[in-house]
């Protein structure tokens, strides 16, 4: 008997007058960091976006990634948070150029090797500099 029902029998059991919601990817963040409540206001957001932007430069490129993750909201949502989005989104751009700039230079001398740089490849690597300044022996 209760299979015959159609749809429109069926009692809403949800009293929200909202048929509609806003799904939650689409709605802009409360908070600029991963912490939500318990993270950093925005004013105090936009001090440590920056110093971590900044200090990438100083051969930390790390602290690019860190400003990402921990500014994941921000950027996420580009039209949240205009003030900190500057900096996450080119400590973004700043850590991918680093990754590819390690990632090539590691590729190019895990697998080229001494075939892709011939005799040159004696000077090159480290492993043979205990042997050129005579550091190997005890004498």
């Amino acid at each position: 008997m209760e299979a015959s029902r159609s749809n429109s029998e069926v009692p809403n059991l949800n009293p929200s007058p909202i048929r509609n919601p806003i799904p939650i990817s689409s709605a802009s963040p409360a908070w600029p960091t991963i912490d939500g409540p318990l993270g950093l206001s925005e004013e105090e957001s936009v001090s440590y976006a920056r110093r971590f932007y900044k200090f990438g430069f100083a051969l930390l490129p790390w602290l690019w990634a860190l400003n990402c993750f921990y500014f994941w909201p921000v950027l996420r949502h580009s039209s949240s948070f205009p003030r900190i989005h500057h900096y996450v989104l080119r400590s973004a751009v700043g850590f991918t150029v680093f990754t590819a700039l390690l990632l090539s230079w590691a590729l190019t001398f895990a697998i080229g090797g001494e075939h892709l740089f011939g005799h040159v490849w004696d000077q090159l690597v480290m492993y043979n500099l205990a042997d050129r300044l005579g550091l190997t022996g005890w004498s």
